[in-house]
C-alpha cells in the first residue's frame, strides 16, 4: 500500500519552487495556481527570501503549489491508496484525492493563510517544541501554565502554542523547549478569528467524494465522504494536528511504502521513527522522481 505524504509549514524553504519548474508545463500550471491564489508563485518560490516564505500568507499556497506539482509529476494521472498531509497539507492531500479541483485547493489555502496571518497579528502568539517529556505530562503542563498543544507528530515530539511571554519562560519537568519561528499560535484557539473567513470560502467549494482514502490530522480517521473532509479543515484551524495518529492508523491500514511530496523530509523523518522499517522516498527535487516511481513499481498504484 502507497501512502502519499503532504508537508504543512515549516518544510517551505526559499527556491522551493526552482527545479520543479523545469519541468514539461509546470511553469504554465503554476501561473494558473498564482491567478487562483492572486500571488506570483513562481517569483515567490524562486527569488523569495526567507522572510517573504515564512510568511503564513504566502507559505500556505506556495506549499500546496510545490506538492501538487511534484505529486503531480510523480503520479501522473493515478491515485496513490490513501494520502495524508500535515496541516495545510491536507489541501493538496484533498486535491490529489479527487475531493477538490487542485485550483480550488491553491484557492483555499491561499485565503487560509490570508485569514490566519490577521489572526496572528491581532493577538501576539507563537509556538514551541517540546522535545522529551510524554504527551499526557507536557499537555497538563502547558494548560497549568495557560499554553495548549498544537501538535502532536509522534512520542516525544509535541508542539505547544499560546502568548509569547509565556512561552519565553516556560519550563517543564523533564523536557526541553525549542521556541518555533513562526507567526502565531497555529491551530489553537488563537486562530479563532480566522474561522468565519475559512468557512466562507469552503463553502464556496465544489466537493466530490475521495477517490481513495484520505488520513485526517483531527483523529487519523480514514475517510471518503467529501463535505465531511472540507468540513473538517474548519475545525482544524483551533484544533491539534494528530499526526501521530496519522500515522497508527496508516500502520493499521498496512501502509507499506512513502512517498513525500515537495518540500520532502520533514514527515517521511518522523514516520522513519514511527513506522520503522517501511520503505519512504520525499521528493527534494525532480531528481527524486526515479527512485519514487520504482517504489511505486514496487507497490502497484491503482489506475
Amino acid at each position: 500500500m502507497l501512502v502519499l505524504l503532504l508537508p504543512g509549514q515549516g518544510a517551505q524553504r526559499p527556491g522551493l519552487l526552482t527545479p520543479w519548474l523545469a519541468l514539461p508545463g509546470a511553469a504554465a500550471q503554476v501561473a494558473s495556481w498564482s491567478d487562483a491564489a492572486g500571488l506570483d508563485l513562481a517569483a515567490l518560490g524562486t527569488t523569495g527570501s526567507a522572510d517573504d516564505v515564512r510568511d503564513t500568507a504566502v507559505a500556505q499556497p506556495l506549499l500546496t503549489a510545490a506538492a501538487l506539482l511534484s505529486a503531480g509529476a510523480l503520479l501522473d494521472g493515478r491515485r496513490p491508496d490513501a494520502v495524508c498531509g500535515h496541516s495545510v497539507g491536507e489541501l493538496p492531500a484533498l486535491a490529489l484525492a479527487g475531493v477538490l479541483d487542485p485550483a480550488d485547493a491553491v484557492r483555499l489555502a491561499a485565503a487560509r493563510g490570508r485569514a490566519m496571518a490577521a489572526a496572528a497579528a491581532a493577538r501576539p502568539t507563537g509556538m514551541a517544541a517540546v522535545l522529551g517529556g510524554d504527551l499526557e505530562s507536557t499537555t497538563v503542563a502547558a494548560l497549568q501554565a495557560g499554553l495548549e498543544v498544537a501538535t502532536v507528530n509522534g512520542r516525544g515530539q509535541v508542539v505547544v502554542g499560546g502568548p509569547l511571554d509565556v512561552l519565553a519562560s516556560w519550563s517543564p519537568p523533564g523536557a526541553r523547549v525549542r521556541p518555533l519561528q513562526v507567526a502565531g499560535a497555529f491551530h489553537t484557539s488563537a486562530m479563532g478569528l480566522a474561522v468565519p473567513d475559512v468557512a466562507d470560502a469552503v463553502r464556496a467549494l465544489d466537493v466530490r467524494d475521495a477517490a481513495c482514502p484520505v488520513v485526517a490530522n483531527a483523529d487519523g480517521e480514514a475517510l471518503v465522504d467529501g463535505e465531511q473532509l472540507v468540513a473538517r479543515l474548519v475545525g482544524q484551524l483551533t484544533r491539534p494536528v494528530r499526526f501521530d495518529l496519522c500515522l497508527q492508523r496508516l500502520r493499521d491500514l498496512g501502509a507499506t511504502a512513502l512517498v513525500e511530496a515537495a518540500p520532502g523530509g520533514t514527515l517521511t523523518g518522523i514516520a522513519a521513527r514511527e513506522l520503522p522499517g517501511t520503505p519512504a522516498v520525499p521528493l527534494r527535487t525532480p531528481d527524486d522522481l526515479d527512485a519514487a516511481r520504482a517504489l511505486m513499481a514496487a507497490v502497484p498504484v491503482p489506475a
